[in-house]
Formats: structure tokens, sequence, C-alpha cells
């Protein structure tokens, strides 16, 4: 287990690195983690490569038995490489040049940024390569992050048709016939016609559009993989990580795909920045790193854990004593098998002045400081549970191309598909129930439960997976709009939804209707659920069961007979399909139904207290999270505000 700081000694003079260090050892961290915004401090001019600032840096560190992760500098190039090659830069929708002097400013399609990365890399694994001290490297920093997964220039106008004349085989015709051209028009000659997606009258056609989705996910995810094949190539045993941003399922790149090049999914978790009036709620922030878990399905990493307040020109929320600690707790408890706190000292200069660190600008020791200190000391005794795997026999669905569909296609203004996942989440992790949120493509086989939100994409392999773990025994629960679409984001003549689940679902989709409310109609309790009402909203499918269990109807006079949610055993198992998003209370009673029906005992605890259950069979611990301000109980023992405890089963 890796405890550890942030830290930037090339912003700070150098008089303060031994006093720092010794700061650092002093909260109980064995490691730091440093280089990933330092290029210029490693090579001021082009090819003048210089690490001796941190061979000095690393050496002091390893006098007093700290650990390195080490970042590759890519996210921030340096002033005279844009002077340079100024088509390195990365343009807006309207054309103009993103200016030097942020970060992520550079094109993922920019030949000269794999030239000089490459030469860089090169540079500084070669000095290393032999370094003990550095354990693991980690490539850039934070892909996609704050827009940098969208570019407009000519490279990626370039690279676009080209991704396109290999997915096409170069056969114009051919993608004319897929995306159904003869639509206004479009019919193109060859591919140098194909223009980029930007703003026009209307809309640009939906699966062209998906396929710039998929070249946004590839630029960065075909960059990640570079890097990553480089320090294969010059240091076969190198632990590779990234630092994944919040917010994956809403950026223009497949984190699930892009972390198949890493041995180590890692995440800053912030769970409250500047501008926010109040933090994310403890069922949103487990989401977020039940997310991350999934990205690889194991135990993963987090390299800035939130301490202060935080923002760049608007500021936010200050932790609340024992409050950051408790996020930590919470997040170790969830697979988070080695942690660094953002950052060592806050910012004296810069844009990032206002991102509160464990020390202050004015260097002086207060409460953050022995917070810190304090939860890596507790951390420390529960090493073997911390790295034992998460289980779960929940898991959430989620597909990259279908997230890219509805943001194409939203068909509802209030239709969020990542919130509809976190409602579901909720309602588990109000359960204290683990649940894992995985990427359609991976393994599902060994869950109990699965549950496939708005997979609007169909795709013949997920389904015939989907249909052979319900026909195995397990409970599958399809909702609305999912298995529209084919892979090409375009409607299927002649088949009947959802796409190849109407016989095993039991149940076909005569009409949609999407709505700009949540509570737009009533549902009406059906069967086992004769007396229960409720409401439901924003987009519905109206259902015409064939042999399948009617749960709830549509409530309205125009369309009472139809449908929306159904039950039908398929195999050894079950298919239910839910045709609308329904109201909290509703949906809580469904999800409710399917646990006991699969034998997943729910042990739901009081209001914001969080129970988590890791460790082998043989000695599990229970991880007690309170996360009021006020004091709660748990087991007839009471928490102090944003306390914790780790106790036997």
């Amino acid at each position: 287990m890796w405890l550890g700081v942030d830290y930037y000694p090339e912003q700070w003079d150098t008089v303060l690195l031994e006093q720092d260090l010794d700061n650092i050892v002093e909260l109980g961290a064995n490691a730091i983690r440093i280089g990933e915004f330092a290029w210029h401090q490693m090579e001021k001019t082009e090819g003048n490569y210089d690490f001796s600032f941190f061979d000095h840096v690393i050496q002091k560190a390893k006098e007093r038995g700290l650990r390195i992760v080490f970042g590759t500098p890519t996210a921030a190039i340096p002033a005279w490489l844009a002077k340079k090659h100024p088509e390195i830069l990365a343009e807006f929708e309207d054309g103009t040049k993103r200016a030097f002097g942020g970060r992520h400013v550079y094109c993922f399609n920019s030949p000269a940024l794999y030239e000089y990365s490459e030469m860089l890399i090169r540079a500084l694994v070669k000095h290393y390569k032999n370094e003990p001290a550095i354990l693991a490297w980690q490539i850039d920093n934070e892909f996609g992050h704050e827009g940098s997964d969208v570019c407009w220039c000519t490279q990626c106008l370039q690279a676009f048709r080209r991704f396109l004349r290999e997915k096409f085989s170069g056969d114009i015709s051919r993608l004319n016939a897929v995306y159904g051209t003869a639509f206004w028009s479009q019919e193109y000659n060859d591919f140098g016609e194909i223009p980029l997606p930007s703003r026009t009258i209307t809309t640009h056609n939906p699966a062209l559009r998906l396929d710039w989705e998929r070249f946004l996910s590839k630029s960065i995810c075909d960059f990640a993989a570079f890097q990553a094949k480089l320090f294969r190539e010059l240091l076969p045993n190198a632990v590779i990580l990234h630092d994944f941003p919040g917010g994956g399922l809403y950026k223009h790149c497949d984190y699930s795909r892009l972390a198949g090049c890493l041995d180590i999914a890692a995440y800053n978790n912030y769970p409250v920045w500047g501008g926010q009036k109040e933090p994310l709620l403890p069922h949103e922030i487990a989401f977020g790193l039940d997310y991350i878990r999934g990205l690889k399905q194991k135990n993963f990493w987090i390299t800035e854990q939130i301490c202060g307040a935080q923002g760049h020109d608007v500021t936010g929320f200050l932790p609340r004593p024992g409050q950051a600690a408790l996020w930590s707790c919470q997040a170790m408890a969830r697979g988070c098998s080695s942690l660094f706190y953002f950052r060592y000292r806050q910012a004296a200069k810069g844009a990032e002045q206002f991102c509160y660190g464990i020390l202050d600008a004015d260097n002086q020791k207060r409460r953050r400081f022995y917070e810190v200190q304090n939860f890596f000391r507790e951390m420390l005794p529960w090493r073997e549970i911390l790295e034992t795997p998460v289980k779960s026999h929940i898991a959430i669905l989620y597909d990259y191309d279908s997230l890219a569909a509805f943001r194409i296609q939203r068909q509802s203004l209030l239709l969020d598909c990542q919130a509809e996942m976190m409602r579901f989440h909720k309602i588990f992790f109000e359960a204290n129930l683990m649940t894992d949120v995985i990427p359609a493509s991976a393994d599902f086989s060994g869950y109990a439960l699965v549950i496939l939100p708005f997979l609007t994409v169909a795709k013949q392999e997920l389904c015939k997976r989907a249909l052979a773990f319900a026909a195995a025994g397990g409970t599958l629960v399809l909702t609305c709009r999912t298995a529209v679409k084919d892979a090409d984001n375009n409607l299927v003549f002649g088949e009947p939804l959802p796409l190849g689940f109407c016989e095993a679902a039991g149940v076909s989709v005569a009409e949609t209707e999407s709505l700009q409310e949540r509570n737009a109609f009533s549902l009406v309790g059906a069967g086992s659920f004769e007396g229960f009402t409720g409401f439901g909203g924003i987009v519905r499918d109206m259902l015409v069961p064939a042999n399948a269990e009617v749960l709830y109807r549509y409530g309205d006079p125009f369309f009472g007979e139809y449908a929306a949610v159904t039950r039908k055993p398929y195999g050894n198992g079950t298919i239910f399909y839910i045709g609308c998003p329904p109201d909290e209370a509703t949906l809580k009673r469904l999800l409710m139904s399917m646990l006991k029906e699969t034998h997943i005992e729910a042990a739901p605890s009081s209001p914001g207290v969080e129970v988590i259950t890791r460790g082998p069979e043989a000695g599990k611990f229970r991880f007690i999270l309170n996360h009021n301000a006020y004091p709660a109980a748990y087991n007839g023992e009471k928490l102090a505000p944003f306390a914790y405890r780790i106790e036997p089963e």
C-alpha cells in the first residue's frame, strides 16, 4: 500500500526541499508523486534534456525511504514547442487556436506531439531505467479533461477522413449506403468531401456523428497506448498507470478502452470543486469510485484525493473537519489500494493558487496536516484487507457508443444516462450492497443481477451474452430505449424493439414518447404489484406483452392499455423490462423485489451511514462511515459527524 502526496518541487525554492520531504515523512507517507507538469524543467530548449533537478529530488526522497510515482509531463507542452510547431495547438469549433498557457492544449492528432513526446519519454526512461525508487509511471494527466477531448483542426479533419476510409475499406459507396446519405442529398463522391460535424443548420447525420465520437475516443486512446507501448519497449517491468478525472461517462473518450493499456487505473477524487455550494452526495461519490474500479474490474489507486477547498478562479466548499478523511476511507473501502493527497502545499503562484492542500501557502501545519497524518496511521494496519478484491453480485453496464448516441440525439431534455444509472446505484448503495459499474464489453456472467440501462445501440454479441446470462439463472434488467439503434446509429427496418430481446423478454415496443417532465404520467401496479401506484416521465416505451407478466401499466387515459414494466422467466433466470424512469419509491419497490427473488440480502442502515464489508470469507471486516454532519449510530454505537470505524463483521 502506497500512501503519499502530490508534490511539485519545481514550483518552489530548492531550499524548501529537505524540510518538505521531512514533513511528508512526518505525515506517515511512503511515496510522492512528481513530474507530471514539468516538461520545461526537463527540456528547457529543444533536445537538451536535463534531469538533474529531479535526480536531486529523488536522491533526497530515497534518503528518507520515500518511493516515487513519476509522471510523463506531456499534458503541459513547453512554450518553445508551441512556438516552433503552432499546429500542435488544438482548435475550438469556431476555428480559433487554443492559446498556449493552459494545460491539455495540444491536438491528439498532431505528428509533432507524438514526435516530441517520444523523444522526451525515451530520454526520461533511459535516464531512470535503473532507478529502484520509481515504483510506477503515470502517463500524461487526466486525458480528455476540461474539454480537451475535442479538437476541430485540419489535422483532425484529415485524420477523421483516414479513419473513415479505413473503416469502409476505401469504398465511399459503402459509407453512403450505411449513413443513408440520400437523405438531404448528402452523398459523397470521395472521402475528401466529408466534413467534421461542426455547427450547421439543423444537424449532421447521426451515423457520421457517432463515427466522429468514436474517432475522438480513438485519438486519445491511441496516444495513451503509444506512451504505454514505449514504456513496455524500453522498460518491460514498468508499472503504468493513468490518473482519470471525474465524469468519465460524459467524456468523448471510452475510458474503459483506454484502461486496457494500463496496469493500474487511478482516479482523481474530488467530491467538491470550485463553485459547488455543497459536495456531491455520498452515493454520487460512491458511484464514481465504483465506475473507476470497473474500468479494469480490479482495485485502483487514487492519485489525487481532495484535502482542502478547491477551485481555479471560483473556490468552493471547504471539507469539514474529518470529512476529507471520511471520503478517503470511503475510497479505500470501495477498492482503492493506494492513495495520494492533492496537494502537499497550496501553490503560491499560477492557476491553482486556490487549490488548497495539506499545507496552505503560509507553510504552517494545521488541522489538515494532522488529519492526513491520522488517516495514514489508521489505514496502514488494514493493508491486507484493503488489497483484497471487492466482491459484488450486482453490475450496472454502460456502453460508450450508446452514451454517444444519446449525446447526439438526446430525445428528452431531461434525459441524462449517467443520472439514470445513478438512480439504480443509489438504491443499492442505501441497501449497503456493492455494485460494479462496468463496460458492456466486460464479462458479467458471474453476477446475479445485471442492469442494462439505456444501452440504445444494439450489439448482437452483447445481446447473446445477456441472454446466456439470464438463461443460466441470472436476473437481467432492460430499460426503455435499450436496443433501439444498430451499430451505425441507424434505426433498423422491419425489426421490432427491443432489437434481439423481444422473444426472450416476451414484450415489444409499440410506441415511444419523449417528455420534458420527470413525473409526467401515473403508473398503476398489476399482478404482484396490485394496489401500488407511482409516476414516471422523461421518456417511455409503450409495451405490448406477448407472454410476459405485467407489473405496472401506464395510468393515463390514452395509453392505459400499454404495459410499463414487465417480467418474464427465461431459462433458469428472469428478464425484466422497465419501460420508463419511474419515481424513486417505485424503482426501489421493483429493485427490492428483484433482490429478494435473486436471494441478495439488503442490509440498510440509518440515513447517511454507509457500511461496506471487505476481506476474505474467513475474516471479513466492516467499514462504517457516517456521512452526516451530526452524530449517527450503527449497531447501537455512536459515530461522530464525518467519522468512521473499522470492525470485524
